[in-house]
């Protein structure tokens, strides 16, 4: 075992290494030597090579002396080694604090939301979400800390916004997204306060397509994309005769076919996953379709070699174009668009079946709030029914009026 050497520090002594040295001597081990509570105690502090020295040790144990008659303050070098690992991990825990929110909305947005919607999200949604950011918040809040967004911010965003002529459903998209980004910070621990989103004022929107196409319409469009393009013409028989969103049907396999029992099993869909339940011309228009392996898709993109379609073709809207089906309209809401397929498939199984809940069901919303405006249309053909026979009963002039209300007394 090492010999103990004695210092010129009382209660400083030292060992020195077998072999390894510093300088030109042996490496010491530096330990120091107390009574505590009348109890003899030693206490190692280090090596020489790791900058201890007999003075420097002595200091150490001289403090811890003064401690002891005071009465306060580390009193062993356990203790004092125990308060300064404390004190490290405070000023890490505060260092971390003040560089969690000095990080920028900016560079969370491109360092840590948008790579990580690029991997979680449709490659549609990472993109707009991208472009969102880029053309309408990093300009006003990129450079700001999260703590240092407020409201007044925002609403600076959507009078820009609002100035460009850009919809009250881009604003909200715009506020979707930054509350969002909120969340995600507070979820990973960047921000821990509110999204300033909650206090700001968000457009109130009436996106509900009132236009339908009559059954004649829908017929001379069908037969019309039938000359045009037989795909696009059954992508659009599909969604008037189930009820299915565009980017539904381009993520059709034929795995979720089943003709014998008249299915289609829609998967991922906004509100998950459900069944919609096919019509006769349905069911001739898929065993008309080459059928492929259970995992390819029905309608692929032949640009992309098997792709999902990602737009719908501009052959539909040159189509309802030529038919006239969108002449003199400037309400956005009253154009016929792809999804007013949809919305006529709706409509029509409302006015059929006048059972609401169905109606709901067979366009998978999750609740009946959205599928209430079929009922809300169908009160409306009800008051056109009313007029158009009143119109009826006046057709001769107010002389058969009279005679009807005098036959009721």
């Amino acid at each position: 075992m090492a010999k103990w050497i004695k210092t010129n520090f009382p209660g400083v002594r030292f060992r020195e290494h077998p072999t390894r040295k510093k300088g030109v001597r042996l490496d010491q081990y530096f330990t120091i030597r107390y009574k505590l509570a009348g109890k003899d105690k030693e206490e190692g502090l280090g090596w020489a090579s790791q900058k201890w020295s007999a003075a420097k040790a002595y200091k150490h144990l001289t403090e811890l002396k003064e401690n002891q008659k005071a009465g306060e303050g580390p009193q062993t070098l356990a203790e004092k080694r125990d308060l300064e690992d404390k004190r490290k991990e405070s000023e890490k825990t505060e260092s971390d604090r003040m560089e969690k929110e000095n990080v920028t909305f900016g560079t969370f947005m491109t360092e840590t939301y948008l790579p990580q919607s690029k991997c979680d999200k449709k490659a549609k949604t990472h993109r707009i979400e991208a472009m969102l950011y880029r053309l309408h918040m990093a300009g006003t809040i990129g450079n700001l800390p999260f703590g240092k967004i407020s409201a007044f911010h925002l609403e600076r965003i959507k009078k820009t916004m609002a100035d460009k002529k850009l919809s009250d459903r881009y604003i909200q998209y715009v506020l979707q997204l930054t509350r969002q980004a909120f969340n995600t910070a507070r979820r990973l621990g960047v921000y821990a306060g509110e999204s300033p989103t909650r206090a700001v004022k968000w457009p109130k929107l009436d996106n509900m397509k009132l236009r339908y196409l009559s059954i004649n319409e829908i017929e001379t469009l069908l037969k019309a994309l039938a000359v045009k393009s037989q795909n696009v013409h059954d992508m659009a028989l599909l969604s008037l005769h189930a009820g299915l969103r565009f980017g539904e049907i381009a993520a059709l396999t034929w795995s979720c076919v089943n003709l014998e029992a008249g299915t289609l099993t829609i998967l991922n869909a906004k509100t998950g996953s459900r069944t919609a339940y096919l019509t006769a011309p349905a069911k001739v228009m898929l065993k008309s379709r080459k059928q492929g392996r259970p995992d390819q898709l029905i309608f692929p993109n032949k640009s992309k070699k098997g792709g999902a379609v990602a737009y719908v073709s501009k052959t539909f809207s040159t189509t309802v174009n030529d038919l006239g089906l969108n002449d003199g309209i400037t309400d956005r809401k009253q154009k016929v668009t792809f999804h007013t397929l949809r919305h006529s498939f709706a409509t029509h199984l409302y006015e059929s079946t006048h059972d609401l809940y169905l109606t709901q069901r067979s366009l998978g919303h999750a609740t009946g709030t959205m599928t209430a405006r079929y009922a809300r249309m169908s009160e409306n053909r009800l008051r056109e029914g009313a007029d158009a026979l009143e119109k009826a009963f006046t057709v001769n002039g107010n002389k058969n009026l009279e005679q009807i209300v005098n036959l009721s007394k």
